[in-house]
């Protein structure tokens, strides 16, 4: 290992180790006694949630059976605080109480009261112990919103002693929030962190400089967190919806108690929504790059309907750098960047140069995506280069992760260098071309390709190119071999049409070609991690080609019909 990586890890470490050393210092006793105050005499207000409820799921939970992260646990009458939990995700969602949503559901009163008792079983349980999952700062973030937004369902006919019990826990979580944000890793979890605080300042009793407080700091973090063009600096598509689906409800309380509005928070979310259109496909479904996967439609369309921007979807981001060619029905969007920081990397993808296809009501080449509630490994799998519709050289990703558990799986190296050009001809042709340095410290190379879409969006023709530091095609003794891979949504149908040429076929008849005369052209079997079912198994198309012999490839999509 060079001198500069071994130098670079030991930054990592060290400045982990401080993260570490600070929150430890700023939770101090892991009793809540630490964190112990007045208890409020009501609430003001319970923000609205834009999530969809799901009356089964509230029948389950209130029968002893969550269904969760994927997962159904079956309590058998025990309180689930307080038995093995079937995963960490699992432990996740129980914890952070965004199930009780469901609970609007709820029409008697027998159902009420049992579901007071599940919530003094936490109380009971974890709430005078601060620690584990059920304390990590974004999980109680997410708790105290569920608990601000659904508390008429949860008090609603409560005896005074539950009443009290309630909001002392909720103001000692918000205390703990307060104590901790500073030390919460950077991301969406420190942007909830303040959003919460925010919202516990205009729902529950506070001073005119407590909640004056809590909206600077909301906005501080708006503005360093959401870029320019819009997007969540963790350029993670979904992050956006996820926001939104809080920061509109917070708005909107602000607005009916007659506060002033954090002055960055309207702002920030109309330069939101155009980040989210230029994500989305005409079908619905956000492109799966770095860390997304399945969006709920009906989630998508309750936040598009607050949507007062209107307008075209943007060409580009260049901040958060991702390209969209659109031409007719057909739609490209394309990853022509890296993560923003080393803590944004956790759940970055090494994906550089992949690209999603959409025509009409179709997703055709995609990417595998991020699985929703599947274990570590599958999560780490989805990360690789090879899990996305770009090249790889010698089943290498361009990006390496760590692999130690002190650090989490930051990525480590990965291109440094990208350079992208686009050509537009309005009516004619859209172009991108880019390239991209994560395979010059391993293998020499560099990865050139370029995109574009023409014949009124019928046609889109391809090339990958794979060439020295300098732009000379790699020597004769460079044996790398490169695949050019293609990731077939699980809803398109695949045969053989020639020895170069592949049918694609969706559901409604609308079909496709894809050919390549260029390497060797398979038809392989693939794993698709963002279905809403879960981890679900499909198709890809791939095309090998030595750097040495055949160091470029030309490929088209033809649209048939």
């Amino acid at each position: 290992m060079p001198f500069s990586s071994k130098t670079r890890l030991l930054y990592l470490y060290l400045r982990e180790g401080q993260r570490r050393l600070a929150r430890l210092l700023s939770r101090g006793m892991t009793t809540a006694l630490r964190f112990a105050g007045s208890t409020p005499a009501r609430l003001i207000v319970a923000p609205t949630d834009l999530r969809a409820i799901d009356p089964f799921a509230a029948e389950e939970i209130l029968a002893g059976r969550f269904p969760l992260a994927g997962r159904v646990l079956d309590t058998e009458g025990e309180s689930p605080f307080e038995i093995d939990l079937p995963s960490h995700e699992f432990a996740a969602r129980l914890h952070s109480f965004g199930w009780l949503r469901h609970m609007r559901a709820i029409q008697d009163e027998a159902g009420s009261i049992r579901l007071r008792q599940i919530m003094d079983d936490w109380m009971g349980s974890h709430g005078r112990s601060i620690g584990e999952i059920s304390w990590e700062a974004d999980v109680v973030a997410q708790r105290v919103i569920a608990w601000l937004s659904h508390s008429p369902v949860v008090l609603r006919n409560a005896e005074h002693g539950f009443y009290r019990r309630f909001l002392r826990s909720l103001a000692l979580q918000v205390r703990y929030l307060r104590n901790v944000a500073e030390t919460v890793s950077d991301g969406e979890a420190r942007l909830r962190v303040r959003l919460a605080l925010a919202m516990a300042s205009v729902s529950m009793p506070a001073t005119a400089s407590a909640i004056r407080k809590a909206s600077r700091n909301l906005d501080l973090e708006l503005e360093r967190q959401l870029l320019p063009d819009g997007a969540h600096f963790s350029r993670n598509p979904r992050a956006g919806l996820e926001l939104l689906l809080d920061l509109l409800p917070l708005r909107q309380t602000y607005v009916n108690l007659g506060h002033d509005v954090p002055s960055r928070l309207i702002p920030c979310i109309d330069r939101m929504y155009p980040a989210l259109r230029f994500f989305r496909h005409q079908s619905g479904e956000l492109a799966l790059f770095n860390g997304a996967t399945s969006v709920l439609a009906h989630e998508l369309a309750s936040v598009l309907r607050y949507d007062e921007t209107s307008g075209e979807p943007f060409r580009s981001l260049p901040h958060a750098h991702y390209e969209r060619l659109a031409m007719g029905d057909t739609v490209i969007i394309m990853d022509t960047g890296r993560p923003l920081s080393v803590d944004l990397s956790r759940s970055a993808h090494a994906g550089c140069l992949s690209f999603e296809m959409s025509s009409g009501r179709n997703r055709f080449v995609v990417n595998s995506g991020a699985p929703k509630f599947a274990g570590d490994r599958f999560r780490q799998m989805a990360r690789t280069t090879a899990a996305h519709s770009t090249v790889t050289v010698d089943d290498t990703s361009s990006c390496r992760f760590s692999q130690s558990r002190f650090l989490g799986p930051v990525m480590i190296s990965g291109p440094s260098r990208i350079v992208i050009e686009r050509k537009d001809e309005p009516g004619s042709i859209e172009q991108v071309k880019a390239s991209h340095d994560g395979y010059l410290a391993p293998f020499g190379l560099i990865h050139e390709r370029d995109i574009g879409i023409l014949n009124g969006g019928r046609l889109l023709r391809g090339r990958d190119r794979l060439l020295l530091e300098d732009g000379s095609d790699p020597e004769n003794d460079d044996d790398a071999t490169a695949v050019a891979r293609f990731h077939i949504h699980p809803a398109i149908g695949m045969r053989r049409h020639s020895e170069s040429e592949i049918y694609l076929t969706a559901p409604d008849g609308e079909a496709w070609l894809f050919a390549c005369r260029d390497g060797a052209l398979a038809i392989e079997e693939d794993i698709f991690f963002a279905d809403p079912s879960g981890v679900r198994a499909s198709s890809q198309i791939s095309v090998t080609f030595s750097a040495a012999s055949q160091p470029e490839i030309q490929w088209t999509f033809t649209r048939e019909g």
